[in-house]
C-alpha cells in the first residue's frame, strides 16, 4: 500500500545473515525467539526492582506469582517450542501478555516503559505483515491496549519517556505492514489519542512537545498518503453510504451551525485542560482515552445519533471514513479560536499562532499527500471547499506571519491539486486576504504585507496562474479583475516612493518579471490568440446568457472569453457613465448593444446585478421608485437570486449588499416587498406565505437599526423580539428556537444597509461566504490553460506599461547586481513578447527606458568617461541589454532607434567603436556579393569611405585600442603613472562590453530588418547626422555627423534589394550637405562619395531606379566651386569607375546625361579631365557604348574635351577622332532600322539619326574655327570625313541642304570672317585652313551634285557655292591677295564645272530675263575666272565636251573628279 517500511534499531539484519534458512523473506525463527525472550527478560528485570513484583506471596487462591509475572513466564516457556514460522503463529500469543503490563494500572512508568519499548521492537520485526495469521485482531488489541495504557506516576521524567514511547508505537503501528488491516475507528483512535499527548506536552519539555507534534504530523502523512491507492469502488462505497452528513443537514444548517459544530468534534477534550496524569497513583491515561473513543464515535456520526451503516464502515479497514473525520478534525482545530472566544487579529500566541499553525501545517501535509486524488472524494472535497477555505480565509488576516505564510503554502497547493474545483474560493482569497494585506493602506503590518507578497509572487512563478486568472475572473462578468488586481499591486509595490529600495520592492518587481517570463516562454505555442477574435457587436447580445460549449477545447473557449471579456470592459464604461447620469449610462449601453433599443426589466436588472463598480445609492433609488418600469425591474432584479436553503437573514443581507436601502418606507416597502416575493418563492419551509417573509424582513430590519444605531439607548431583548413576532406566519407563531437564531445572528453581525462603495477589496462576512458557496454550485467551470499563448496578447497589453516603469525605477535605485541582472532579464522578456506581438509603442518605451541608463559622463575628459563607464556595472549592464534587443528584436523598434543611435555615438566620441565600424558593415556585404558576381574576384576600383584621404580634414586617432593605447602612453609631454590594476579591470570590462553589445551587426545585418524599421532607422541616422546651424559646431559635432553618413551609406549598400524605401531620403540628406556646404570638409567628401559609392553598387542590380540613381549625381554639379576643386579628381575617377563598371546597365538619356554631364565638366579640370577624358574615351571608341539615347550627349561631351584647351592639344585631337568615328555608328543603326518590321518605325527611327548626325557635324562646325591651328585644321578634315563618310547613313536631300546652310557655309563664312578680323597671333596661319574649308566644300558639293541637282533649290546652292568662291578668291591675308586661293578657287571651279557639263547638270540655255542656270552660272564665274567659259563651253562645240585635258598642275580629270567624289546619298 506504499507505506514506509522502518527498519528496527537492534541489528535485525546482522543477526539475520548468520542465521538458519527462513521462508519467504520472513525471519529465523529462533532468532525471533531469542528475541522475544530478550524483552520477556528485559521486562521482568525491571518488574524485580520493584517490591511489588520482586517478593512471593501466598494468597487464599495458592497463587505465588501475580498474574503479569506468569503469564510473562508462561510465554518464555513457549517460545522455543513452537514449531511454526512466526507468520502462522497469531501475534496475539506473543504479545499479550506485554500489552496487559502496558494496561495495568498496577505498574509504574519504568516497566510499562519497557514493555512499550517491546511491543515497538516486535512490531518493527519483519515477523508481522498483512498475511501474518489473525494479524487484525493482534493490531487492535495493540492500539486498544496502548491507546488505554495506564501506569503509576513516580516521577515527571519517567511519565515523559512513556508518553514517547506511546506515541512511537502507535506510529509504528500505523507504518506497519500490517497497518492496512487497522479500521477507521482505530486510526481515528490513534490520532486522537496522539494529539491529546501534543495537548498535554503544553506543560512538560521542550522534547516531548517536539516529539509529540512529529508523531502527529508522521501520523497524517502516513495516512493521507494512502489517499491515492485507494480505488473507485471503495470510493463508490463511501460515497453511497457515508454521505448521510451532505444529504441530512443542508448548506443553511452547516452554515449556521458552523460555529457550534466544534462540541461534535475532539476539541473539547483538547481544551477542557485535562492533563493526562496529575496525581500519584489515581490520574491515569484511561481517562482521558475513554473520552476519545467515546469522540470517536460522534465523529463518524456527526452528532446526529448512531447510524448502524456508519458505525460498520468505520469497523472495516482505514480508507475515506477516517480521512474524512481525521481532516475535518483538523479543520476544527481551526475554529478554536472562535470556540475559545479569541479574535483571529488577537496578539494572544497560544492560539492566535501555535495551534492554528500547528493544525494548518498537518492540513498542508494531507493535501500534499493526497493531491489531486482529493477531488475523487464528495466528502472530503466539500471539507475543502467550504469549512477548510472559511478558516484559510479568517486565518489569513492572523496577525501572525507564520500563520499566514502557512496558509498560502496551503492555498499554492490547492491551486495546482484542486483549482478546478475552487474557482471562487481562489478569487476570495485573493481578493479577501492577499490583495487586502499587501497594501497598508487596509492596516496590514509589514511582515503581513512582506509574507503576503512573497505568496503572491510564489503564484506568479506559476506559469499558467496568470493566464488562468484574466481568462477565469477577468473575463467572466460575475467575478473580480484578480489579474487586473494584481498586475496593478505588483507594480505599484514595485515603485520606492520617497522611500529607499527594500526587499519589498524587489519581490514585487520578481512578481512582475515572472510573469513576464511565463509570458516570453510560451511565445509560438499554439496557433490559437486573443488577437484572431476581435470581438463587434452589431445587434443586442443578452450578455448575461453567453455560454460556451466545450471549457475544455481552445477553439471553444478562447474566442468565448474574449467576447465576454468585451462585455466586461464596456459594461465597465457604462458604470462609469450610469453614475454620472442614469439615463445617458443607459443609452451608452444601448449603443453597444449591451442593452437592448427597446428597454425590458430584465436586461435592466441584470445590468444593476453583474456589473460592478455602479454607485449602489443610484440603484437603490432607482429600484425603490414607483415607476411601473422601475418596479418590475426590482422584481426583475430579486429573481436573479438564489435564495435556495438560506436563512432569511442571509437571504436579506446578501440582498441588501448589492444595492443602498433607500430612506423613505414607501421605497422600503417596495423592496422588502420584492425580496419577500423571492424568498417565499425559493425557502418555503417555515413560513406559511410571502407575507409573513414581509413581515419578518422589516422586523430584521427594525432589529437590526435598534441592536446597532447608537442613539437607540434601551436595545430590543430576545423575548421583546419574539413578542413582536407573534402571529406573523398566517396566524400562528414561527418557532422559538428559529427566532432566537434570527435575533442571535442579528445582534452579532450588523446587516449593512449602507454598503460598501467601489470595487476595493471587502472583508469575507458569514453571509457573503454562504453566498459564494451557493454561487461556486453555478459558475462556469474553471478554465485551465496549457503552456500555449491563448490571451498573453491581452495580458501583455495590461501589463507592459506598469512593469517597464517598475523595472526602470527598480533599476535606477537598485545598488545590486543581482538586482540588475533580474531587471536586465524583464527587460528582455518585455521585449521578446513585444516584439512577437509586434507591439512597436512598447518596444520603443521599453528602448527609450534603457537608454537613460546608458551613461557616459560628458563633462568628463575621454579617458575618465571610459574609467567611469567601465566602473559602472549598472550603465554596461543596460548597455548590453539594449544592443542584445537592438539586435534580436529591431525589427519592431520604430521612434526607439534615435535613442539607441545616442548611446552609439557617445561610444563614437570615446572612440570605443571599431574605427571601420561603418565602412566594414557595408563592404561585408560589397564583398559577398561581388566575390558571387565576378567569379571570385574582388573589384579593385571599388569605392571604401575609408580609403579616401580628407583634403582638409585631419584623421583623429580612433578605435578602442588605440584609445587604450592613449591611455597606456599618453606621450612625454605629460607624463603619468602607469594606470593601476583597478583602471585596467574598468578598461577590460568596457573593451568587454563593447565586444558583447555587437554593434556593427545593427547595420551590416540591417538587410534582415523589417522595412518601417529599416526606414526608422535611416531617419535617427539622418536626423542625428544633421550640422549645427548656428556655426559653432565643434570637431567632435563634425565627426558625429560624418560618422551617421557613414552608417547611413553602410545601411543603404546593404538593402540594394529594398532601395526604394531608402532612396528617397538618403537622397535628400545628402543633398542638404551638397548644397549648404561651402568649403571642403570630411562631411561632403563622404555625401558626395558616399553617393557615389551607392551608385556605383546598385546600379547592377536595380535598373528600375538606375534613372533615379543617376540623376542624383547631379548633385555633384552643385557643388560650391571650392569644394568642386578639392574633390574634382578622386569623383571624376570614381565616376569613370561607375561607368565602366555600369556601361551596359545605363540604358535611358537621363541617366546617360548625368554622365556625360559629370564628365564634360571635367573638360575644364586640369586634374580631372584625364581621367574624364579616359571614360569617354570608353564609350565612344569603337561605338562600344553608343546608343541612340546618348549619342548626342557623348558628342557634346567630346566637343566639350575638344574645345577645352586645359591639357594638351592631342587630347582635343583624339576627341575630334571620336567625334568623326561615331559615324559608324550611325550607319549600323540605319541598317538595323531599315529591317525593322513597320514602315512607321522606320521612318521615325531615320528621322532621330538623321538629327543626331546634324548634331555631330553642328558640334565638328565649331571647333573647325578654333583659335589652335591643330584643332582647327584637323576640325575640318574630321568634318569632310563624317561628311563624305555618310554613305551608309540614310540622310534627306532636305537634311543635306540644311547641312549646306547651317554648317558647311557657316564654317566657311566664319573662318572668312575671321581671316578678315583677328590678327594672324590669335589665328596663327588662318590661310591653311581657308584652303581646307575651301576644299571641303567643294568636295561635298561634287559628292553630292547628282542628287541635288534634281531639287527646285539646287540652283540657290549653286550660286551659294558660287558665291563663296568668288568670296574667297578675293579674300586678303595678312594684306594681300593669298596666293594658294588664288590658284585653288580657279581649280576646284573648273572640276565642278567639268563634272555639272559631264552630268548635264549645267548646259547652255537662255532664258528671256536671263536667269537660267547657266546664265547665272558664267556671271558669277566671269567675276572668278572668265576663262573657263571659252575654255569649257566653245561656240563651235555645244553639246559635247571631250578630250578636255586640264593643266595637270591646276586641274583634275573630269572623269577622275566623278569617279572619286561622285554623289554619296544613296
Amino acid at each position: 500500500m506504499g507505506h514506509v517500511k522502518l527498519q528496527t534499531q537492534t541489528g535485525i539484519n546482522a543477526i539475520e545473515e548468520g542465521s538458519e534458512q527462513f521462508d519467504a523473506g520472513y525471519p529465523n525463527k529462533t532468532t525471533v525467539a531469542c528475541m522475544i525472550n530478550a524483552e520477556i527478560g528485559a521486562v521482568l528485570a525491571v518488574m524485580r526492582r520493584n517490591v511489588r513484583w520482586g517478593v512471593h506471596y501466598m494468597s487464599d487462591d495458592d497463587q505465588l506469582e501475580h498474574s503479569l509475572v506468569q503469564s510473562l513466564k508462561a510465554l518464555r516457556r513457549q517460545i522455543f517450542s513452537w514449531q511454526n514460522q512466526w507468520h502462522v503463529i497469531s501475534p496475539a500469543l506473543y504479545l499479550q501478555p506485554f500489552l496487559d503490563v502496558i494496561q495495568s494500572d498496577e505498574t509504574g512508568a519504568p516497566i510499562t516503559g519497557v514493555a512499550l519499548s517491546s511491543v515497538y521492537k516486535i512490531l518493527t520485526l519483519d515477523v508481522i505483515d498483512e498475511n501474518t495469521v489473525n494479524v487484525g485482531d493482534a493490531m487492535h488489541l495493540v492500539v486498544d491496549a496502548v491507546t488505554s495504557c495506564r501506569f503509576e506516576v513516580t516521577d515527571p521524567g519517567s511519565e515523559e519517556v512513556v508518553l514517547m514511547k506511546i506515541l512511537q508505537v502507535l506510529l509504528a503501528c500505523v507504518k506497519s505492514k500490517a497497518s492496512v488491516m487497522l479500521s477507521n475507528q482505530h486510526i481515528c483512535t490513534i490520532v486522537n489519542t496522539c494529539f491529546r499527548i501534543v495537548h498535554q506536552a503544553g506543560t512538560k519539555s521542550e522534547l516531548l512537545q517536539r516529539i509529540a507534534r512529529y508523531t502527529m504530523h508522521e501520523l497524517v502523512r502516513c495516512i493521507f498518503s494512502h489517499l491515492q491507492d485507494i480505488n473507485n469502488t471503495e470510493l463508490a462505497l463511501i460515497n453511497g453510504e457515508t454521505a448521510l452528513k451532505q444529504e441530512t443537514g443542508g448548506l443553511s444548517n452547516e452554515h449556521n451551525s458552523a460555529n457550534r459544530q466544534l462540541e461534535n468534534g475532539s476539541l473539547n477534550s483538547a481544551s477542557d485542560g485535562q492533563p493526562l496524569s496529575t496525581g500519584i497513583a489515581s490520574s491515569t491515561v484511561s481517562d482521558v482515552a475513554g473520552t476519545v473513543v467515546d469522540e470517536d464515535t460522534a465523529i463518524a456520526s456527526n452528532g446526529k445519533g448512531t447510524d448502524p451503516s456508519e458505525l460498520q464502515l468505520m469497523k472495516e479497514p482505514y480508507g475515506i471514513p477516517c480521512m474524512v473525520e481525521i481532516f475535518h478534525f483538523l479543520c476544527s482545530l481551526l475554529n478554536v479560536v472562535e470556540h475559545m472566544g479569541v479574535s483571529p487579529r488577537s496578539n494572544t500566541i497560544a492560539f492566535d499562532e501555535d495551534v492554528p499553525l500547528f493544525a494548518l501545517t498537518l492540513i498542508n501535509s494531507a493535501i500534499e499527500l493526497g493531491g489531486a486524488s482529493f477531488h475523487r472524494h464528495h466528502r472530503l472535497l466539500s471539507l475543502i471547499q467550504d469549512e477548510l477555505f472559511r478558516n484559510l480565509m479568517q486565518f489569513g488576516l492572523s496577525m501572525s506571519p507564520l500563520v499566514l505564510s502557512m496558509v498560502s503554502s496551503i492555498v499554492l497547493n490547492l491551486y495546482h491539486h484542486l483549482r478546478t474545483e475552487l474557482k471562487l474560493q481562489l478569487e476570495a482569497f485573493f481578493s479577501c486576504v492577499i490583495l487586502r494585506l499587501a497594501q497598508s493602506k487596509y492596516g496590514a503590518s509589514y511582515q503581513q504585507q512582506e509574507v503576503a507578497m512573497e505568496a503572491l509572487v510564489d503564484f506568479c512563478r506559476q506559469k499558467t496562474f496568470m493566464v488562468e486568472m484574466y481568462a477565469n475572473f477577468d473575463c467572466d462578468i460575475t467575478c473580480s479583475n484578480v489579474f487586473e488586481d494584481i498586475a496593478n499591486l505588483l507594480s505599484k509595490s514595485a515603485f520606492p516612493v520617497n522611500s529607499p529600495l527594500s526587499s519589498m520592492h524587489i519581490l514585487a518587481l520578481d512578481g512582475l518579471i515572472a510573469v513576464m517570463q511565463g509570458m516570453a516562454e510560451r511565445i509560438g505555442n499554439g496557433s490559437l490568440s486573443s488577437e484572431q477574435y476581435p470581438v463587434n457587436l452589431e445587434e443586442y447580445t443578452p450578455f448575461w446568457l453567453e455560454k460556451c460549449e466545450n471549457f475544455s477545447d481552445p477553439n471553444n473557449w478562447v474566442p468565448f472569453v474574449c467576447r465576454r471579456k468585451y462585455f466586461k470592459r464596456r459594461l465597465m464604461i457604462g458604470a462609469d457613465h450610469f453614475n454620472r447620469d442614469t439615463k445617458k449610462g443607459l443609452e451608452f449601453l444601448q449603443g453597444s448593444h449591451l442593452l437592448p433599443d427597446k428597454l425590458d426589466p430584465q436586461s435592466v436588472a441584470c445590468f444593476f446585478r453583474y456589473t460592478a463598480g455602479l454607485d449602489k445609492n443610484l440603484i437603490g433609488d432607482f429600484l425603490g421608485n414607483h415607476d411601473e418600469f422601475c418596479v418590475e425591474v426590482l422584481h426583475e432584479f430579486a429573481r436573479t437570486f438564489d435564495f435556495k436553503d438560506m436563512m432569511l437573514d442571509t437571504a436579506l443581507r446578501l440582498f441588501l449588499e448589492t444595492f443602498r436601502l433607500p430612506g423613505e418606507s414607501q421605497k422600503i416597502q417596495r423592496v422588502l416587498e420584492a425580496f419577500s416575493e423571492r424568498y417565499y418563492e425559493q425557502s418555503p419551509h417555515i413560513l406559511a406565505n410571502k407575507d409573513a417573509a414581509l413581515l419578518l424582513s422589516y422586523s430584521i430590519i427594525m432589529l437590526n437599526t435598534d441592536q446597532h444605531n447608537s442613539q437607540v439607548k434601551k436595545k430590543m431583548t430576545e423575548d421583546d423580539f419574539i413578542r413582536n413576532n407573534r402571529r406573523i406566519n398566517g396566524g400562528s407563531d414561527l418557532p422559538r428556537e428559529f427566532l432566537t437564531e434570527l435575533y442571535h445572528s442579528i445582534c452579532k453581525n450588523e446587516i449593512q444597509t449602507t454598503p460598501e462603495q467601489g470595487s476595493g477589496f471587502p472583508e469575507m462576512t458569514p453571509s457573503r461566504w454562504i453566498y459564494l458557496m451557493h454561487k461556486s454550485k453555478k459558475s462556469a467551470p474553471f478554465i485551465v490553460s496549457d503552456s500555449e499563448a491563448y490571451l498573453d496578447y491581452d495580458m501583455f497589453a495590461i501589463l507592459s506599461g506598469p512593469t517597464i516603469a517598475a523595472i526602470s525605477v527598480v533599476f535606477d535605485n537598485a545598488e545590486n547586481a543581482e538586482v540588475y541582472q533580474t531587471c536586465m532579464d524583464g527587460f528582455i522578456a518585455v521585449a521578446k513578447i513585444a516584439a512577437y506581438y509586434h507591439l512597436e509603442n512598447i518596444l520603443d518605451d521599453l528602448v527609450v527606458s534603457l537608454c537613460k541608463f546608458v551613461t557616459v559622463f560628458d563633462p568628463l575628459s575621454v579617458e575618465e568617461s571610459i574609467l567611469a563607464f567601465g566602473d559602472d556595472t549598472k550603465a554596461r549592464m543596460a548597455t548590453e541589454t539594449v544592443f542584445t534587443i537592438a539586435n534580436r528584436y529591431g525589427d519592431y523598434i520604430r521612434t526607439g532607434w534615435r535613442n539607441i543611435l545616442d548611446c552609439i555615438l557617445k561610444f563614437h566620441k570615446l572612440g570605443l567603436l571599431p574605427a571601420r565600424m561603418a565602412s566594414d558593415a557595408a563592404e561585408e556585404s560589397e564583398l559577398s556579393t561581388e566575390t558571387e558576381h565576378d567569379g571570385g574576384k574582388r573589384n579593385t576600383n571599388s569605392l571604401s569611405l575609408s580609403h579616401l584621404p580628407s583634403v582638409s580634414t585631419p584623421k583623429k586617432s580612433s578605435g578602442l585600442m588605440s584609445r587604450f593605447s592613449q591611455l597606456l602612453y599618453l606621450g612625454t609631454e605629460e607624463p603619468r603613472s602607469v594606470p593601476t590594476e583597478e583602471q585596467l579591470a574598468a578598461q577590460q570590462s568596457t573593451l568587454q562590453t563593447i565586444q558583447k553589445c555587437h554593434i556593427d551587426s545593427i547595420f551590416s545585418e540591417s538587410k534582415f530588418l523589417q522595412a518601417d524599421s529599416l526606414l526608422q532607422l535611416a531617419k535617427a541616422l539622418t536626423s542625428a547626422g544633421v550640422r549645427s546651424k548656428k556655426g559653432n559646431s565643434s570637431f567632435e559635432d563634425e565627426d558625429t555627423v560624418v560618422f551617421c553618413l557613414e552608417l547611413l551609406v553602410a545601411i543603404t549598400l546593404n538593402n540594394r534589394d529594398r532601395i526604394e524605401l531608402l532612396w528617397q531620403g538618403v537622397y535628400e540628406h545628402i543633398s542638404n550637405i551638397v548644397q549648404s556646404t561651402v568649403m571642403p570638409c570630411a562631411l561632403v567628401e563622404k555625401a558626395v562619395f558616399g553617393l557615389l559609392r551607392i551608385c556605383h553598387r546598385l546600379l547592377p542590380y536595380k535598373e528600375n531606379i538606375t534613372d533615379e540613381l543617376l540623376r542624383s549625381l547631379q548633385l555633384v554639379l552643385k557643388l560650391d566651386a571650392r569644394v568642386a576643386d578639392a574633390y574634382y579628381e578622386q569623383i571624376t575617377q570614381e565616376v569613370s569607375h561607375l561607368m565602366k563598371a555600369n556601361a551596359s546597365h545605363i540604358r535611358s538619356h537621363l541617366g546617360w546625361r548625368t554622365i556625360t554631364s559629370l564628365l564634360s565638366i571635367t573638360a575644364r579640370h586640369l586634374e580631372a579631365a584625364e581621367a574624364g577624358f579616359d571614360a569617354l574615351v570608353f564609350i565612344m571608341s569603337d561605338g562600344a557604348h553608343l546608343l541612340p539615347a546618348n549619342y548626342v550627349l557623348c558628342v557634346d561631351a567630346a566637343k566639350q574635351f575638344a574645345e577645352s584647351r586645359v591639357g594638351q592639344v592631342e587630347r582635343s585631337v583624339m576627341a575630334l577622332d571620336l567625334m568623326a568615328g561615331s559615324v559608324s555608328c550611325l550607319e549600323k543603326w540605319t541598317n538595323d532600322a531599315k529591317q525593322a518590321a513597320k514602315e512607321e518605325e522606320v521612318a521615325k527611327m531615320l528621322q532621330d539619326i538623321g538629327d543626331m548626325w546634324l548634331r555631330l557635324i553642328q558640334g565638328i562646325k565649331k571647333l573647325c574655327l578654333d583659335q589652335r591651328e591643330e584643332v582647327r585644321n584637323h576640325a575640318l578634315l574630321s568634318l569632310q570625313n563624317c561628311l563624305t563618310g555618310s554613305v551608309g547613313v540614310n540622310l534627306s536631300h532636305s537634311l543635306w541642304l540644311q547641312c549646306f546652310d547651317q554648317v558647311i557655309f557657316t564654317v566657311v563664312d566664319d573662318l572668312l570672317e575671321i581671316s578678315q578680323t583677328h590678327s594672324q597671333k590669335e589665328y596663327r596661319n588662318i590661310e591653311g585652313t581657308l584652303v581646307l574649308a575651301l576644299k571641303l566644300l567643294c568636295k561635298i558639293f561634287l559628292q553630292l551634285i547628282q542628287a541635288l541637282s534634281q531639287l527646285t533649290g539646287f540652283s540657290e546652292l549653286w550660286l551659294a557655292v558660287l558665291s563663296r568662291l568668288e568670296s574667297y578668291m578675293k579674300v586678303r591675308v595678312r594684306g594681300r591677295r593669298s596666293e594658294k586661293l588664288q590658284e585653288l578657287v580657279p581649280e576646284l571651279l573648273k572640276n565642278i564645272l567639268l563634272v555639272m557639263k559631264a552630268t548635264r547638270v549645267l548646259v547652255r540655255s537662255s532664258s528671256v530675263d536671263g536667269n537660267s542656270l547657266f546664265e547665272l552660272t558664267w556671271q558669277h564665274i566671269n567675276n572668278i575666272a572668265p576663262s573657263l567659259k571659252s575654255e569649257l563651253f566653245p561656240e563651235q562645240d555645244t553639246e559635247k565636251v571631250e578630250g578636255v585635258r586640264p593643266d595637270e598642275n591646276n586641274s583634275v580629270s573630269s572623269k577622275e573628279t566623278a569617279g572619286q567624289d561622285g554623289p554619296g546619298i544613296g
